[in-house]
């Protein structure tokens, strides 16, 4: 009988070197800053309990002169919203020699803009709800009433309104009556100058984690998200009491397949590396269908990833020294 992917890894996470220099970055100053700092306080604590030297820095203007006086062995970046994501401090690093854990800034500002991650998952067969792209400028300059009436003839209802670059659930709305819309699209472009508007798919709200630990991408147990209010938005992410999570998700055995299957087609498709999170909606029929995948995912205490790493059996200090080990060595290999 052959090994489960959690026993793989669990078998890769076994060792730890414990004489490496890891920076962890948190912070920054997106709209997501509080929730960083939880991830890297978080992230900071896990590496020390199993023995690896790291320390926790800001992304501020004295980061580079920092890192250029001391250079880590490796960074783990626990930045959230387009400092962490959209591939630029990624590119820094590049810049600078000092390998990181995740992929690489071409790949991350692909997988940042959703709809550009929403094409590639489209070209490459992979489901997710049909959508539009719609700036702020041309929201304005072809009407507003013109265009909301075009987007609900074409999509239907209920639709999803949310930022096209953003995390956390901020900016984003579910809309099932057109008329409100236009106030779901005024909330999201606070958040951001494009609004992404997709075909709402009811069903269960499926969270798959992807690590490699060595052994190619695997797929960690799916966690099931159930918000108290239906809607898992900033206040279900990180108010205890709003969210019940199930780690392994309650989905039949062959559907949990078809769901890791997917999440994997996904990291892969977007030329991901290391750890990502791939958001999932499956619906009544067992299909999923991908919303977006995250590649700095978060990793406080209600944080999916981390509920993840435990439905595994896996130990997450170990699991984030093994990947930080992993990254060190990519320099030395280059």
């Amino acid at each position: 009988m052959g090994t489960t992917a959690a026993e793989r890894l669990l078998v890769t996470n076994s060792a730890v070197s414990a004489d490496l220099h890891v920076v962890v970055l948190a912070g920054g100053l997106s709209y997501e800053r509080d929730v960083s700092l939880r991830s890297g306080r978080r992230v900071l604590d896990a590496l020390r309990a199993v023995g690896v030297e790291a320390e926790l820095r800001d992304a501020d203007v004295a980061l580079l002169p920092v890192l250029a006086a001391d250079p880590p062995d490796a960074v783990v970046i626990a930045l959230h919203g387009a400092t962490g994501e959209d591939g630029s401090l990624r590119g820094v690093l590049d810049l600078c020699d000092i390998p990181y854990v995740g992929c690489d800034a071409r790949a991350s500002r692909v997988a940042w803009d959703k709809p550009s991650a929403k094409a590639v998952l489209r070209e490459a067969g992979i489901p997710t709800p049909d959508w539009v792209a719609l700036p702020h400028d041309r929201f304005s300059e072809l009407g507003a009433v013109a265009v909301l009436d075009r987007i609900v003839d074409r999509l239907g209802l209920p639709l999803m309104v949310k930022p096209a670059q953003g995390g956390s659930g901020l900016g984003g709305a579910v809309v099932r009556d057109a008329a409100a819309l236009p106030a779901a699209m005024v909330g999201c472009f606070a958040y951001d100058s494009t609004a992404l508007v997709e075909r709402y798919v009811p069903g269960m709200d499926v969270a798959v984690s992807v690590v490699d630990l060595g052994d190619g991408p695997q797929a960690l147990p799916p966690v099931e998200i159930v918000p108290r209010n239906g809607v898992y938005d900033y206040a279900a992410r990180y108010t205890a009491g709003r969210t019940t999570w199930h780690a392994p998700a309650r989905l039949a055995p062959e559907v949990a397949a078809t769901v890791a299957d997917v999440a994997l087609a996904a990291h892969t498709a977007l030329g991901l590396r290391d750890l990502s999170r791939v958001d999932v909606i499956v619906d009544a029929t067992g299909q999923p269908h991908v919303l977006e995948v995250n590649v700095s995912p978060g990793m406080t205490e209600t944080s999916l990833l981390p509920l993840a790493v435990q439905a595994a059996g896996l130990d997450f200090g170990r699991l984030l020294g093994t990947l930080v080990a992993r990254a060190a060595a990519r320099l030395t290999t280059s």
